[in-house]
This record gives C-alpha cells, structure tokens and sequence, in this order.
C-alpha cells in the first residue's frame, strides 16, 4: 500500500512537472517574436472567422506561426470568441499572444485615401478600384442604383462626392465610403447655402454646386476664386455664355485628347457653355469647400472676362477688347 502512493505521488509529480514544461514552452512560443516575410505584414480577419482560419490567413500573408500551437493558446485563453473582423498589421518583434490580443482588442489597422478636388466621378472610383483595402461591391453596380442607396434625387453621380481624405479600417466596402463621402458633401452644402449672399443668380444648393465645379477646373490659384466666381456670376446675371472650356472638356469626354479644337467649341453637349446659355445640367468635378465658400461668395466687381497668365494667375478684364489684348499678350505671346 506504501509503495502504491508512492508510486502514484510520483506519477503526479511527473505529471506536474511535464504539464509545467508545456506550460513553460507554450508560454515561451507565445511570447517570442514571430517570423514575418516582411518588415510589416498587413491581413484581414473576415466576419466569422474561427482561431484556425485566421492562422491559416496570416501564415499566407507572410506571418510564419505554428496553426495548432495558435489555436490551443486562442481557446485556452478564452480569445477565441472575442475575435474581431478588419484589418490588422504584424510589425517585427510581434509575438503571438501579442497578435492575438491585438485582434481580441479590435485594435486594427487604419488605411487612408484621398479624394482630390476637381476629380471626375470616374476618377474617385478609379482611385477605390486601386485601393488594394478598399473590399470592392460595386462592379456591377449602375450609378444609378447607386445614387438610389444612397437616397439621392439626382440622376447623375458627378460632383456628389466630397474631396477629402477618408480613413478606413481594411476591407471597408467602396459603397461605405462613398457613402460617407457622399453624405459630406450634401451636409457641407446644405449648410454653405444656409450663409451665402442672397442676390445670387442661382436657385438651389445644386445650381451652386455646379457652378462652384466650374471655379474649381477655372483656377487653381485660391486667391483668385472668388473674382473668377464674381466673373461667372456677372455673366449669369447678363444672360451671357458662360464659355468656359472646362465645360467643353467634360462634354467631349474620352474623344478630349489634351487640345481643344474651333470644331470642339462649336459642337454641341449638353455641357457645351459656348452653345448653350445659363449653367450646365450638372456638375463637371468634385469639388471642396473653397470652391464652394468663393461661388456662394463672390467677389464684388465689373470683370465679365478672364484668361490664364499661365502661372495660375488670371488675368481679368471688364470688356472685351480688353479681354482680346489679354489673350494676345497671354495665350498667344504677341
């Protein structure tokens, strides 16, 4: 009977002694620095997803762990219900417990993309479709199903979207950001209308903001934004074409090779403000709140004429033999 006790006392003491050294090794494996593929390692944890997948996961991205050993730590922990889906980044010297609690956390990774003002709509989702964390929803998606989620009134998808930079957590949907971008510039809008002169030429919050992406293409000089609004507001105000070739542009759409031609002036689009009168039916860019504050704020003044110095100033004239000198001192260097 002694020697059985014995026996089993010393069977426990292994017991224990062989459950330490695990114990020992696994909190060892745990916390040492795992082996990466790169300086940083970004990858996503999908909605769902259970403690093996997202080894699975971060092994293929570049992050070299043990799936078995990573499993046993997230359920004995009690992690392995707490993680969270997004995006996370591994950076030399991350452990794995490390990594594990980063994603029990929610702490995720933040990825950035700017929208810049006077881009066409086709060139902010130019710029989604080649954001490599942008989850993309929408390819086959109409614009004008998408102005309906969006619960816009407008039929065309140009000028909605404001130019900013937007931070997002990887695999946000190109439809979540557009959203917010969407609803940023409505809310600056409506609330920019709220304050503008109140003799302006023009009848709704969407009448300014296709003039204000008229001032946005005409100067990339802040200073003069609001005289070049002030010109386009004088000539509405006078029942004169607008003729500003940012228009024309637009109207041409993928036949506009970087020239424009008498022809071009001549041939009529809908945008075409050299054959058509008052503003055109939408927008023609993004546009930011400069912009916006110069068109609902104009300058005061008799210019009806500009034209390109060709340093990003203009040069502004109140008749047109005036304007006509400018042109040929300016754009044909005579």
């Amino acid at each position: 009977m002694k020697s059985l006790k014995t026996f089993l006392f010393r069977l426990c003491l292994v017991f224990m002694l062989v459950l330490g050294a695990v114990s020992a090794g696994a909190w060892y494996w745990a916390t040492q620095p795992v082996d990466l593929a790169h300086e940083r390692v970004d990858y996503i944890v999908d909605p769902g997803t259970h403690p093996r997948a997202v080894a699975q996961r971060m092994n293929a991205a570049g992050i070299r762990l043990n799936e078995d050993f990573f499993v046993i730590l997230a359920r004995l922990s009690g992690r392995d219900t707490l993680l969270k889906a997004g995006g996370y980044e591994a950076v030399r010297g991350d452990s794995p417990w490390l990594l594990l609690e980063r994603m029990a956390n929610g702490d995720m990774t933040q990825a950035r993309i700017t929208f810049v003002e006077g881009w066409t709509y086709q060139r902010i989702r130019q710029a989604l479709r080649e954001a490599p964390q942008v989850r993309q929803t929408l390819q086959d998606v109409s614009d004008e199903e998408l102005l309906k989620r969006l619960g816009s009134p407008h039929t065309h998808t140009e000028g909605l979207f404001y130019p900013d930079t937007y931070v997002f957590t990887p695999s946000t949907t190109d439809y979540d950001i557009l959203r917010r971008a969407h609803h940023a510039q409505l809310e600056l809008l409506d609330r920019l209308w709220e304050e503008r002169d109140k003799d302006l030429p023009l009848i709704s919050p969407y009448e300014a903001l296709i003039l204000a992406s008229i001032v946005e293409k005409e100067t990339g000089h802040g200073e003069d934004r609001a005289r070049v609004a002030g010109v386009f507001v004088n000539r509405l105000r006078a029942n004169m074409l607008l003729q500003t070739d940012p228009t024309v542009i637009y109207g041409m759409g993928d036949s506009y090779q970087g020239r424009i031609r008498r022809i071009d002036l001549r041939t009529d689009t809908p945008w075409n403000t050299y054959t058509r009168a008052g503003l055109p039916p939408t927008p023609i860019a993004s546009v930011g709140k400069a912009a916006l504050m110069a068109t609902l704020h104009p300058e005061t003044h008799g210019f009806y004429y500009f034209v390109s110095r060709g340093d990003g100033t203009s040069e502004f004239s109140s008749n047109l033999a005036a304007h006509n000198r400018a042109v040929a001192k300016y754009i044909l260097k005579r």
